[in-house]
């Protein structure tokens, strides 16, 4: 049994997979926070944008000044 935990300790094959699937994990989680972060600034925009339009009179002869 001692002769098994040694040789499953010094084999390494499939140590690349591993690394892999912590490297893809990882991308994914900063791929996750990435998007979160845009998706808020992206949604302040459209609202201040939104806010700004409706406030525009057409019929007015000079637009507003911000």
């Amino acid at each position: 049994m001692i002769k098994f935990f040694k040789n499953f300790r010094k084999d390494d094959s499939g140590a690349v997979t591993v690394d892999w699937v912590v490297l893809t994990a990882a991308v994914a989680v900063l791929a996750g926070v990435v998007y979160t972060s845009i998706q808020d600034g992206a949604s302040d925009l459209t609202e201040g944008t939104g806010n700004f339009l409706s406030d525009l009179d057409p019929s007015a002869e000079e637009a507003p000044t911000t």
